[in-house]
């Protein structure tokens, strides 16, 4: 799809042609054929990639719209899907910054380079780039096609940089990209990660096996190109049948494996899979929105459940007597750990908990743990029913949902506030995916008694 929204008052006199292959039994896609008289919100999108790149689908929208746009969409999911008829959603926090904003960007190698429309009919040899050599982004709903791209305006000049420079040295060496159908080849992903308040900067080159004079020789060219500004260069190393860009063992080349981000006061050690909020700056926004709404007293005990490598729990601690971070992903708890030691901040803990029988675990917990504030930071699926339910028999006096998902969001407040246990707060946005259609919001549910 070429556009975020088809309001007529917006988009004036658009030819769409139906698409058959995009048939569904719930709905139809269309493709935009031409434009007639475009809305006075639409601009000129600067990506060359835009249109064929699965990334940012709303470059040629003013930030301004998108923004509204986003509100609308945040608003109709919390009316058609959570049936709230007087539900209150702010405004969204902009970014501070709409390009060059992201800490970390993720391509992937593909020996099926996905043809412009204007190379279609051409021979091999009239193409400007190899048709069995892409590193980019994969073509929206294509496992097997990667669209090759030469910068991505979402990352800082050094992931650029990068991924030039790994590109040409694979092709000068003839070095076999791996195939997604018969699981043979050596290239897989280069994720590329620059944290934003410290400036250390990764590499992380995930191959299907190691090499050590060939990574020894595409260390010597990094060094060349980057110098002091490239803090680590990992390689990831994976034998598995799928595209995560993940090794199995990761032996570092160069560099202590990490590099350090900063969040408000607290410094954060990431590894080349940690997850990691992209945005860092609309990030401190987010918890700060998070940390407002749950309005903590000195004596009150949080739990943060989903709370991974711990990000929330240390920025909630301040403001309470104790915070508890639940998450089943050990290597997740293991981080957190680290975190709060590395920040020495002794007022929090960390348990693997079974969240679907979360108000048992609960239960079990001295007096002193035992929560009266819930934060919830689900995955974009959304909270599962059976955690539902348990927090209904918690009844802690405060829910705080931090989402990435409108329709998940909508849904399980619905379910949270069934029965008037809860009231639902005011729902505020943070922008942290320009040109996107993602969206973060964060609302208390208050307990009605």
């Amino acid at each position: 799809m070429d556009w975020p929204c088809l309001s007529p008052a917006r988009w004036q006199w658009v030819i769409a042609l139906r698409h058959p292959s995009l048939k569904s039994k719930k709905y139809l896609e269309s493709r935009v054929t031409r434009v007639l008289s475009p809305s006075q919100n639409r601009v000129v999108p600067p990506c060359p990639h835009f249109g064929v790149c699965g990334g940012c689908k709303w470059q040629h929208v003013d930030y301004s719209e998108q923004l509204r746009m986003k509100r609308k969409v945040v608003a109709d999911a919390l009316t058609h899907i959570g049936a709230f008829t007087d539900a209150v959603v702010c405004d969204a926090i902009p970014s501070e910054n709409v390009y060059g904003y992201r800490n970390k960007l993720e391509f992937s190698f593909g020996d099926r380079r996905y043809k412009l429309p204007e190379e279609m009919g051409l021979d091999e040899t009239e193409l400007a780039k190899p048709a069995d050599y892409a590193l980019g982004f994969h073509v929206p709903a294509r496992f097997d096609k990667i669209v090759d791209i030469d910068a991505c305006l979402l990352g800082p000049t050094e992931m650029n940089e990068a991924l030039s420079l790994v590109k040409a040295f694979g092709r000068a060496r003839g070095l076999s990209i791996y195939n997604t159908r018969e699981h043979k080849g050596f290239l897989r992903n280069l994720v590329v990660r620059k944290a934003h308040a410290t400036g250390e900067f990764m590499i992380y080159l995930v191959t299907s096996e190691y090499d050590e004079d060939l990574m020894a020789a595409l260390d010597a060219e990094l060094v060349t190109q980057f110098g002091d500004r490239l803090t680590t260069f990992v390689n990831g190393v994976t034998s598995r049948k799928n595209t995560v860009a993940r090794g199995d063992e990761d032996i570092v080349i160069r560099g202590p494996g990490t590099i350090t981000e900063k969040l408000g006061p607290f410094h954060f050690a990431i590894s080349p899979v940690s997850f990691f909020q992209t945005n860092t700056v609309q990030a401190e926004r987010l918890y700060d929105e998070a940390l407002r709404v749950a309005a903590p007293k000195p004596d009150d005990i949080i739990h943060d459940l989903y709370c991974g490598t711990g990000t929330i729990t240390l920025w909630l601690a301040s403001r309470c007597r104790a915070v508890v971070g639940c998450e089943l992903e050990e290597s997740a708890l293991r981080d957190a750990e680290a975190n709060a030691r590395e920040n020495r901040v002794d007022n929090v803990r960390f348990l693997a908990l079974n969240l679907k029988n979360y108000a048992a675990a609960v239960r079990e917990l001295p007096s002193d743990l035992r929560p009266n504030i819930v934060v919830v930071d689900p995955p974009r699926a959304g909270l599962h029913p059976d955690l539902i339910k348990e927090l209904r028999i918690l009844d802690p006096e405060r829910i705080v949902y931090v989402s990435c998902n409108p329709a998940s969001l909508a849904r399980d407040v619905k379910d949270l506030c069934s029965d008037g246990a809860y009231h639902l707060g005011p729902v505020q946005l943070v922008d942290l995916f320009p040109h996107t259609a993602h969206i973060e919001c964060v609302v208390a549910l208050e307990r009605t008694d």
